[in-house]
């Protein structure tokens, strides 16, 4: 056995800290959603679907865990990254808001709307576990701008944007831990014993969340008198009653599970980009086994492999981090100590942490690709820049008790809101931001028919609806893909002319 792989190094604790905190904090999320939105009894979220979302983590990070190790043996170092792992945002909210809230809203009914979400996350963890088949051929064929672009447009957008909106909220605290995060974790900046810079920010900040008074006893208390040790167990009824109603749940699973497995794969290609090279297809089937594991157990959420691996194995992450992420937040999982550290620990002593993984993430699309794709990379963010301000949008209007529809496309349009672009823009970008990003890049480097071909790709994905769309179905985007199909012939007049000599090589981006 190598002696340098060791399952412990000291930028563990830091990268611990960061991922730990981070799952943490997605449960009290999805915990959060569970009793105020849908007004889940507290022995479903605590004795159901907490221990079960634990049982998931474990699955993950320890066979990830694994892959790390196994990966650092065959080649012979010691600087090897496990790939972060725990409950997908986005599908946090897709879940709950277009999946169990309609079920709950129309029949009034938590416990079926809990059901039927089980239902949902089952078939999105079938098809990510399966769609990491075609990972590897993906990768070959899509530029890397392209995929590490939309992987960017995801972090800054839903990963970063809030987090940094509550952040100048409560900028008395904010600030300070995210200047310890940034300072240490970007510039290596030495703090005081030797502290994680992860567990040093959370400590001042809860510090000063006390001595402000932003944290109260109050809550804490309540929380001490609920807890109670619950352990996840087998139960096949829930899920199977989720199925009554099948229909509903494929037309919004199928294209979630896509792009869940496609955002794994990104996440694989910017590991590779950091060094660290997996097999796409063992990562989704874990992935995709970790989700299955946890609807069988009870709970609707699915797990994703998570952007961040570079900003971990910047500060020194290795092994041990993925390892005792995955115990350490399944011991809080089934000893009910969830609901306690959201009563001690201010919300924004933690969120730094999030912004820092933005910050890196979107550089390293930039860093990690050649320089004159950098355009690609922009193209790629935009229709996740779309998707984002369609949310706050809909917030807003929502909030106001109205929506787009009533207000109306015209009244919207004539005061800047182009509502219905941002909409078609937006639809499925995690695949959408790809294709973009793609086309761009090969034309970038005259590769014409191939962005011909990616042309073509994005009008057959924009017909059916997979992107540039709300739903699955026959024509749903008629128009868009039409529009493609032009693109695709403006790409291939580029290669005819380019074939009869009659265009000049393109000067080096930043070429004087």
């Amino acid at each position: 056995m190598d002696q340098r792989v060791r399952w412990w190094v000291r930028g563990d604790w830091d990268a611990f800290f960061g991922l730990g905190t981070n799952s943490v904090l997605n449960i009290l999320v999805l915990t959060s959603l569970m009793v105020f939105v849908l007004k889940l009894p507290n022995e479903i979220v605590f004795g159901r679907i907490v221990p079960a979302v634990g049982l998931s983590l474990i699955i993950g990070n320890l066979y990830y865990a694994h892959m790390a190790r196994r990966l650092a043996l065959r080649e012979h170092r010691s600087d090897v990254t496990a790939l972060p792992y725990g409950p997908s945002v986005p599908h946090m909210f897709i879940v709950v808001l277009v999946i169990m809230l309609p079920v709950y809203i129309k029949t009034n009914d938590p416990i079926l709307a809990w059901q039927a979400g089980l239902a949902w996350a089952f078939i999105e963890g079938v098809i990510e576990a399966t769609g990491g088949i075609f990972g590897q051929r993906i990768r070959k064929y899509t530029p890397r701008a392209a995929m590490l672009g939309t992987l960017a447009g995801i972090s800054i957008a839903f990963i970063t944007m809030r987090p940094a909106f509550q952040t100048w909220e409560l900028p008395w605290i904010g600030f300070i831990s995210l200047g310890i995060v940034l300072a240490a974790w970007f510039g290596n900046a030495r703090l005081p014993f030797g502290l994680p810079a992860g567990l040093f920010a959370i400590i001042v900040g809860t510090v000063l969340g006390w001595v402000f008074g932003v944290m109260t006893p109050g809550p804490l208390l309540e929380a001490v008198g609920q807890f109670k040790i619950t352990l996840p167990f087998f139960e096949f009824g829930p899920l199977a009653r989720g199925f009554a109603d099948v229909a509903p749940l494929l037309v919004t699973a199928i294209p979630f599970g896509i792009y869940n497995f496609m955002e794994a794969i990104n996440n694989v290609e910017s590991a590779a980009a950091a060094g660290d090279e997996y097999n796409p297809a063992e990562v989704c089937l874990v992935d995709g086994i970790g989700t299955v594991a946890g609807t069988i157990m009870g709970s609707p959420f699915p797990t994703a492999v998570y952007i961040g691996h570079p900003g971990w194995k910047a500060i020194g992450g290795r092994i041990g981090y993925s390892l005792a992420t995955g115990i350490v937040v399944a011991v809080l999982c089934f000893f009910g100590i969830v609901p306690l550290l959201l009563r001690i620990v201010p919300l924004v002593a933690i969120l730094p942490i999030l912004i820092y993984i933005g910050a890196l993430i979107g550089a390293q699309a930039f860093q990690a690709t050649p320089r004159q794709h950098a355009p690609a990379v922009v193209l790629a963010l935009l229709p996740h820049i779309a998707a984002w301000g369609l949310v706050q949008i809909d917030g807003a209007l929502a909030a106001a008790g109205t929506s787009a529809a009533q207000v109306g496309m015209d009244k919207l349009a004539n005061n800047g809101v182009l509502y219905h672009g941002m909409q078609v823009l937006g639809g499925g970008a995690i695949i959408g931001g790809m294709v973009l990003g793609a086309i761009g890049a090969f034309l970038i480097d005259r590769q014409y028919m191939a962005a011909a071909a990616y042309a073509v790709l994005g009008s057959a994905l924009s017909f059916f609806g997979f992107i540039h769309g709300t739903q699955l179905g026959w024509a749903q985007q008629p128009v868009i893909a039409l529009g493609y199909v032009l693109l695709a012939g403006v790409c291939v007049g580029f290669a005819q002319t380019a074939r009869g000599g009659s265009l000049e090589p393109a000067p080096a981006v930043g070429a004087d």
